[in-house]
């Protein structure tokens, strides 16, 4: 006998999120669900001897064959199945409900700017919803994610001014008239189409807008189409915890990478008007800060302002030969905190070592991303993983600079300070030190606190409180 047709399609289920559709023997849909892994959850309708519910176990019976569709994650998932539900009206899914309370996307349809929000039970009067989704959890999320792309308004009642939300990038503030109810009820129309699993229909929409605004020149209108486009291609809604998978491939896409990017390595440099210059290089292990291979540099060679060959002497100590390139592994991709002229200095250091390594720079002002060969910089929306990624890896150079440099300027101060003075040497500097704690703390004390700490004498304690005040 050969083997069930649907048998054969279990062992080609991917290990991904996505729905799956089950169909009888005339071809007709009679469930539709959807899964974190494909493979797990529909392998299990099958196992023999799981118990199962009697409705379930007599639609198995009915299955004939199964499709099933990829997503990006499961809350993508929870729409699609959602919007599928609605347009194919299987058998099962509506026998199979129970009694107890789904959530729904409630829409205010009688307000000037309809209100958006996630809701359980009976809709009040004047509010229509989409729904029902099994799964509250996953439904907000996705809620959340697609309004970071298309702000919309939440609020119950309508403020006088634009609050924190219009600040955050998540509504267009109505309130103050900043959106027209045409462009509002546009945008709710794409809401509501993404929230019914339809997003390839809204990017052709999105797409074919910002190709006519591109045309008409209105370039201000096409970037921000752009920018909705490319959020939509990186929206995931993963839970917290698989923010970091998606965000290191976001990266990869964005940057053309041949592999995730698992291990990065960003550098910064640190100086006041050329005075101190140093150096950091902190590293990213799969997306986590990773201290032990943190590294800061002393600027030895270059004198006054000189930020490209400051940066040029760091990556030349790092991949250059010597004990950091023998100790340490390649990166699969080296972030520098500044522009092109930041990225072409040290883009110049990796070919005079005839290192291909992947490169690319972020300049703080416009959080702009610059790429080896492209005249023009990438920007991505504030809610990319990508940029989010490239962004602690920034800031956590230029904390770690910035925190080097201060070291070195407060050993600058000291030693200005307490050198010089005759009878301090070294050991009675470090004793006053490590018992008032900072020079500050020294200067405030009296001749008789100075005298008390050992090795020190009152004629000696008034020689130094008169060389510091």
């Amino acid at each position: 006998m050969s083997e069930y047709p649907v048998q054969k399609k279990l062992r080609h289920l991917p290990d991904k999120p996505g729905v799956y559709l089950f169909k009888d023997e005339q071809g007709r849909v009679i469930y539709i669900g959807k899964a974190l892994s494909l493979r797990k959850r529909v392998a299990s309708y099958f196992q023999i001897g799981r118990p199962h519910a009697a409705k379930i176990d007599q639609m198995v019976q009915r299955v004939a064959d199964l499709d099933w569709v990829v997503t990006g994650s499961e809350a993508e998932a929870l729409l699609m199945e959602s919007g599928l539900v609605k347009e194919k009206t299987p058998k099962y899914n509506v026998l199979l409900r129970d009694d107890k309370s789904y959530a729904y996307l409630n829409i205010t349809a009688d307000e000037k700017y309809p209100r958006l929000f996630v809701a359980r039970g009976k809709p009040a009067r004047g509010v229509r919803r989409i729904g029902p989704f099994i799964g509250g959890y996953l439904l907000k999320q996705a809620f959340l994610a697609v309004r970071q792309i298309l702000p919309f308004r939440t609020c119950k009642t309508m403020p006088k001014r634009a609050c924190l939300d219009y600040h955050m990038g998540l509504c267009e503030a109505p309130c103050e008239g900043r959106i027209s109810p045409e462009a509002y009820a546009k945008t709710v129309s794409k809401v509501l189409k993404l929230m019914s699993g339809k997003k390839e229909q809204v990017m052709e929409e999105l797409r074919a807008k910002m190709q006519q605004a591109s045309q008409a020149r209105n370039y201000e209108e096409a970037t921000q189409l752009r920018n909705q486009i490319d959020g939509l291609l990186q929206m995931t809604v993963r839970p917290a915890g698989r923010v970091l998978d998606q965000a290191l491939a976001d990266l990869q896409s964005v940057l053309h990478l041949t592999r995730p990017p698992l291990r990065i390595e960003g550098f910064d440099i640190s100086n006041i008007y050329g005075r101190q210059p140093v150096g950091s290089m902190v590293t990213f292990s799969e997306g986590k800060p990773f201290k032990d291979h943190y590294r800061r540099f002393k600027i030895e060679t270059i004198r006054g302002i000189n930020d490209y060959a400051m940066m040029q002497e760091m990556i030349r100590r790092r991949y250059g030969p010597g004990e950091l390139s023998a100790k340490l592994p390649l990166p699969d991709l080296v972030l520098i905190d500044g522009g092109k002229g930041h990225l072409n200095a040290a883009l110049e250091v990796l070919r005079e070592l005839k290192l291909d390594l992947p490169a690319v720079g972020i300049a703080k002002e416009f959080e702009q991303l610059f790429l080896p060969g492209r005249e023009k910089p990438i920007e991505l929306p504030p809610q990319s993983k990508a940029l989010q990624l490239l962004q602690r890896v920034r800031d956590e150079a230029h904390r770690f600079a910035v925190g080097y440099h201060r070291l070195l300027r407060g050993k600058a101060a000291l030693r200005s300070s307490l050198d010089g003075i005759p009878g301090i040497g070294p050991f009675r500097k470090k004793a006053l030190l490590d018992h008032f704690g900072s020079v500050k703390a020294v200067r405030a004390a009296s001749v008789e606190e100075i005298a008390k700490v050992p090795g020190f004498s009152p004629v000696l304690a008034q020689r130094i409180l008169e060389t510091l005040q």
